[in-house]
C-alpha cells in the first residue's frame, strides 16, 4: 500500500466532533430572540448583539475539533492510534529506537468486516522514537514491491551492524507467509530497502529443515559479542497426542553466514516445551535468549522440574551459550501471560525484548484498539511495558499486570529542534504522505479540526519565534496542554506550494507543555516545525 495512510482509514469510529464541548454554544445562541442581554437583563445595542453572536459562532468553529477514541490523551499505550500495528521488532540507531511491525491495517482495509486473516498483508510498518512517548511515523516497507515474489510479509525481525564500506547496514528478516522467511536489506532504518536474495532464506523447501516444523516464518535474528550473526524460526502444530503437544519439534535456529543472507550451518531444533511461534532472539551477558510464545494446547505433560507449565499462549524463554547444541538450552519459565489472562482480550501473542538507554522494554500487542474502534476481527496494535532484566543471572522477571497507561516519558522533547509534524504523541483526522523515499512523512487535515499532540516539550527560559514549512490555505492554531484552551499563536497559511512561515509569538512560552497544532480547515498539509 503506497503513499497516502489516512488516519480515516480506520473509518469513522477513530474520530467524532467534540460535541461535548461545542454543543452548548448553540442552544445558547438560539435562544436569543431581541437585543436584551439575557444574563445581566440590560438592553444593549443591535450592533453589540450582532457582534457578540459573531464571537460566540467564531468560538463554535474554534471548539470543532476532532476528538481521539483510540488512546487517551495521557496515555503512552498504544504506541500509534493511527494504523493496527503487530509483531514488533527494534533497532536503535544514532540515539533513535526504530520499531518495526506487521501492518494489520493492510488486512482490515481489505475486509473491515471479517477477520484478520493476514494474507492482504505484505508491508511493514515502520515507527521511532527518542523519549518513548513521541513517536515518528516514517511510514511503510511496501515489501511486495520491493520483493514481488512474496506471498505475504509479516513478524519482522531486524539487526544492524558497521560494515567494511564504514556505513551501517541493516537487515530485516520477514515471515513470507507461513512458506518461509525473507530478508531485506538497506544502510537506513527508514530505507530504501532492497530485495537481496529474490527468493526466500528459508522455506519450506530448504535442507535440513527437518520434520516438525509446521511453518518456516517468524524469525528472530541476533548479533553475538563474536560478530556471529544467528536466526531462529520455525512454528508448530498441534496434536492429539500429549506427548507430541509438549515438545511438537517445530523451534529452529541457524548460524548466518558473514553476508547476513545465507547459512553457515546445520539448522538444529530448539527443544521448546509447547512451542507455537512468535520466535525472537536476544544476546545478554554473553548467553543467547530465545523468546517464543508457547500454544493454545492443554498442559498435559510437564517434565521439567523447578519450574510449572506455563499458561496458554504465553510467552516463555529459554538460554544457552551453546545454540547449536539442542541438550544445552534450559527452559526458564514464561514472562508475559496472553493478554487474555490481564482481563484484555485474548489473541495471539507476540513480543520483542530491548534494551534502551539503559532500560529494558517489552513490546507487544494487544486487541485493545480495534476494541476502542468498536471494530472486530482480531487487529491488534503494540504496547509496551518496562520490564526488569537481571543480566547476571540473565533472568526475565515476569511481568505481573500490564501497565495498559504504558510508559514515562524519558526525556523532554525539545521544541527549538526541527521536528516533523509526523511525530507525534496523539493525532485526530490527518493522514499521513510521504515527503521522501528516506521515511520522513507529512500530514495533511483531512477535516477541519484536525490536530496534532508533542507531549512534554521543554521551553525553558522562552520560546519568541516559531516557523512551520506548510503548503495550502487556511490557518492552524498552536494550543498548550489542552485543546480546550485559546490558542497562544496562530499561522496563516496562503501557498500552494511548500512555504517556510515564521510568526513572532504574542507572548512567549515557557517550561514544559503539551503542544496541540490544530488544524482549523480541511487539506493543509504540514512537513516541520520549530520555535525559537
Amino acid at each position: 500500500m503506497a503513499g497516502r495512510i489516512k488516519l480515516i482509514l480506520i473509518m469513522a469510529c477513530m474520530i467524532i466532533l467534540a460535541a461535548a464541548f461545542s454543543g452548548c454554544h448553540s442552544s445558547q445562541k438560539e435562544s436569543r430572540t431581541d437585543t436584551r442581554n439575557e444574563e445581566t437583563g440590560s438592553i444593549i445595542s443591535e450592533e453589540t448583539a450582532k457582534q457578540e453572536e459573531d464571537k460566540e459562532e467564531e468560538r463554535e468553529v474554534f471548539s470543532d475539533f476532532l476528538i481521539q477514541l483510540g488512546k487517551d490523551n495521557d496515555k503512552s499505550n498504544p504506541l500509534i492510534a493511527h494504523m493496527y500495528m503487530a509483531d514488533p521488532t527494534a533497532v536503535e540507531y544514532e540515539g533513535r529506537l526504530y520499531v518495526y511491525g506487521t501492518n494489520d491495517t493492510q488486512q482490515y482495509l481489505h475486509d473491515v468486516e471479517g477477520k484478520n486473516t493476514y494474507e492482504k498483508i505484505k508491508s511493514i510498518v515502520i515507527i521511532s522514537t527518542d523519549d518513548m512517548v513521541n513517536w515518528t511515523y516514517h511510514g511503510i516497507i511496501d515489501t511486495e514491491k520491493i520483493a514481488p515474489w512474496i506471498i505475504a510479509s509479516w513478524a519482522p525481525s531486524i539487526v544492524s551492524r558497521v560494515e567494511d564500506d564504514g556505513k551501517t547496514h541493516f537487515y530485516l528478516y520477514f515471515s513470507n507467509s507461513g512458506w518461509g522467511t525473507g530478508v531485506l536489506t538497506s544502510t537506513s532504518p527508514t530505507g530504501p530497502w532492497e530485495d537481496p536474495l529474490g527468493r526466500s532464506l528459508i522455506d519450506g523447501n530448504t535442507p535440513g529443515l527437518g520434520s516438525g516444523v509446521a511453518a518456516a516464518f517468524d524469525p528472530g535474528v541476533v548479533i553475538d559479542d563474536n560478530g556471529d550473526a544467528w536466526l531462529a524460526f520455525g512454528g508448530s502444530a498441534s496434536s492429539d497426542d500429549p506427548e507430541k503437544n509438549y515438545m511438537p519439534g517445530g523451534a529452529r535456529i541457524v548460524k548466518l553466514g558473514k553476508d547476513m543472507i545465507s547459512l553457515a550451518s546445520d539448522i538444529v531444533e530448539i527443544p521448546a516445551p509447547y512451542h507455537f511461534e512468535a520466535n525472537e532472539l536476544n544476546y545478554i551477558n554473553g548467553t543467547f535468549v530465545y523468546t517464543y510464545c508457547n500454544s493454545w494446547a492443554s498442559r498435559d505433560v510437564w517434565k521439567i522440574d523447578g519450574t510449572s507449565a506455563p499458561p496458554a499462549a504465553s510467552m516463555s524463554y529459554m538460554t544457552t551459550t551453546n545454540p547449536l547444541d539442542p541438550d544445552s538450552w534450559t527452559y526458564r519459565g514464561y514472562y508475559l501471560k496472553n493478554p487474555g489472562d490481564y482481563g484484555l482480550n485474548h489473541s495471539n501473542n507476540h513480543t520483542h525484548l530491548h534494551k534502551y538507554k539503559g532500560q529494558y522494554y517489552l513490546f507487544y500487542h494487544t486487541l485493545e484498539l480495534q476494541k476502542r474502534y468498536a471494530v472486530n476481527g482480531g487487529f491488534r496494535s503494540l504496547y509496551v511495558d518496562p520490564i526488569e532484566v537481571d543480566e547476571e543471572t540473565v533472568t526475565i522477571n515476569r511481568i505481573l499486570w500490564p501497565a495498559i497507561k504504558g510508559v514515562k516519558q524519558i526525556e523532554s522533547f525539545d521544541p527549538f529542534d526541527t521536528s516533523l509534524y509526523s511525530t507525534h504523541a496523539l493525532s485526530a483526522g490527518v493522514s499521513f504522505e510521504a515527503m521522501d523515499e528516506k521515511g520522513n512523512m507529512f500530514v495533511i487535515s483531512d477535516k477541519e479540526g484536525s490536530w496534532v499532540m508533542v507531549r512534554g516539550a521543554d521551553f525553558k527560559d522562552g520560546a519568541k519565534e516559531f516557523t512551520a514549512r506548510v503548503m495550502g490555505t487556511g490557518r492552524m492554531e498552536i494550543r498548550l496542554d489542552d485543546l480546550r484552551n485559546g490558542p497562544v499563536a496562530e499561522v496563516n497559511i496562503t501557498d500552494t506550494e511548500w512555504k517556510d512561515v515564521t510568526i513572532t509569538l504574542p507572548e512567549a512560552i515557557e517550561g514544559e507543555h503539551d503542544i496541540y497544532f490544530l488544524f482549523i480547515n480541511e487539506g493543509i498539509s504540514a512537513y516541520a516545525w520549530s520555535f525559537k
